[in-house]
């Protein structure tokens, strides 16, 4: 039998590693249990909102005007403006900033898409104002100057000054995940830059101002997604920040392909396009749609909705085969009836003179085009121009109607959408050396003269700058 200290001299060696172990054990466990005390912001770091796209100028009038704009996030934005003369405005460009009235707006919040549509009142007629974007509270540096301005009340005064209204369709942007294979569609986006220097007063946007693809059609999101992308490509900045914008729309701002009032999220698209541009109206309390009428100095420009109300294209011929709806059409009619603009504008998304029913022409409506015509003729408007666009050409079309004075119509197109040609499509309605094929291009339509002598001149010139042709129509050969 062992002695007891016999016992505990041969035990001692393992329970000394037994006691080793378990002191290890104890000390990794609780290195792993501690607290990791490495410093790290409390919350993950987040970007502030910025702006996205924008601004942009919306409608003006004598005393108010727009201004839109779309943040990464929701946030408050408010505006600073300020009335500028022609001498400051020259010195502001300089580097030289006076020290200005100004005017700062109450902060909105923008919506859950980032938009909001500052709305601008108390305006002086006839002043030009610059104006800076606060995003809370912070003033959003943009490299190029920010104008809008008021119109000027020349009634009973002098008169109506001159103005340009530069004119395009069709912008493409491409976004190479969801665009066709092969060659990129879109393209030559400096043709806003062009645009932008050229300091025109107001532009017109006459439809497909974005291409709703495949992966949009189905939501409303998408569809969100897809007018986003659009607004936000940078050439196009500076031309929204500085000039006055209305717009109509066709049919790839609005749907498919050749879509119509049949296409299930047409009051989604409606809504959607009433959100990304700040034109003054948008259809009636019951009648919906984009259409609408504004003034700008002595002319009245009436937009035409050519996709909501529309029957389809290719439906048979009948006498309820529509492309604007009976009360839309009746609206145009009498407003038109009761303009006394020298010259009264017509906007649509696609052609209105054209003959030909190969494509979506108003003859492929012929009761639509038929009771236009007719009632241009009975009533006795005077100073009726048609405006379009969709062909991705561009051309001047005359037509002479058994009584009454020649109508014309200027389809410009494309901005930045593919181009075709060369054209071999008659049309018997063409003037000769308006065609422009195979080539991006924009127009300028510029109103000049005395009150009582307007002329409107013609412009197109290609994505830089350089003139295609020129043509003038006088309001004087526009009367019955």
């Amino acid at each position: 039998m062992l002695r007891t200290d016999t016992l505990i001299r041969r035990l001692a060696p393992c329970v000394l590693v037994f006691l080793l172990t378990v002191a290890a054990t104890w000390s990794t466990a609780a290195v792993a249990q501690a607290p990791d005390t490495t410093a790290r912001p409390a919350n993950p770091v987040t970007s502030a909102p910025a702006l996205q796209a924008g601004p942009m100028v919306g409608y003006g009038t004598h005393r108010t005007a727009a201004v839109w704009v779309q943040t990464t996030d929701p946030a408050p934005v408010h505006l600073r403006y300020w009335s500028v003369t022609p001498e400051d405005s020259v010195a502001m460009n300089a580097g030289i900033i006076p020290d200005p009235d100004t005017t700062t707006t109450t902060p909105l919040i923008t919506g859950a898409d980032g938009i909001g549509l500052i709305r601008l009142t108390d305006l002086e007629p006839g002043h030009t104002y610059r104006y800076e974007v606060y995003i809370d509270g912070a003033r959003v540096e943009r490299p190029y100057p920010l104008e809008f301005q008021s119109q000027r009340l020349w009634q009973w005064r002098s008169d109506p000054p001159a103005f340009d209204v530069a004119v395009g369709s069709c912008a493409y942007v491409n976004q190479k995940v969801y665009d066709r294979p092969g060659r990129p569609y879109g393209g030559d986006y400096r043709i806003f830059e062009t645009i932008a220097e050229a300091n025109p007063d107001l532009m017109l946007w006459t439809g497909d101002n974005t291409y709703l693809r495949e992966v949009d059609w189905a939501d409303a999101s998408t569809m969100n997604d897809r007018y986003a992308h659009t607004r936000k490509l940078p050439e196009m900045q500076a031309l929204l920040g500085s000039t006055h914008h209305y717009a109509t729309w066709d049919d790839h701002d609005f749907g498919p392909n050749n879509s119509d009032r049949s296409y299930p999220l047409k009051d989604a698209a409606l809504e959607l396009f009433q959100r990304y541009w700040a034109n003054p109206t948008f259809g009636m309390p019951d009648v919906p749609g984009v259409f609408g009428s504004f003034m700008w100095n002595d002319v009245e420009f009436f937009l035409m909705d050519d996709r909501y109300h529309r029957s389809p294209t290719t439906a048979p011929r009948s006498e309820k085969k529509t492309q604007w709806g009976d009360a839309q059409l009746q609206w145009l009619i009498d407003a038109l009836t009761t303009s006394e603009a020298p010259f009264k504008v017509i906007v649509n998304g696609g052609q209105m003179l054209n003959p030909n029913t190969e494509y979506e022409t108003l003859a492929r409506f012929p009761q639509d085009r038929k009771r236009l015509l007719n009632a241009i003729a009975e009533r006795e408007i005077d100073g009726v121009v048609l405006l379009s666009g969709d062909r991705h050409f561009t051309e001047m079309a005359k037509y002479q109607p058994e009584e009454g004075y020649p109508l014309y119509e200027i389809t410009v197109s494309p901005l930045t959408a593919g181009s075709v040609g060369p054209i071999e499509e008659k049309n018997d309605l063409r003037v000769n050396g308006t065609l422009v094929d195979q080539m991006r291009n924009y127009g300028i339509l510029s109103f000049s003269g005395p009150r009582t002598d307007r002329t409107l001149t013609v412009t197109i010139y290609d994505t830089d700058g350089a003139e295609q042709w020129t043509r003038q129509i006088h309001a004087r050969d526009l009367k019955h």
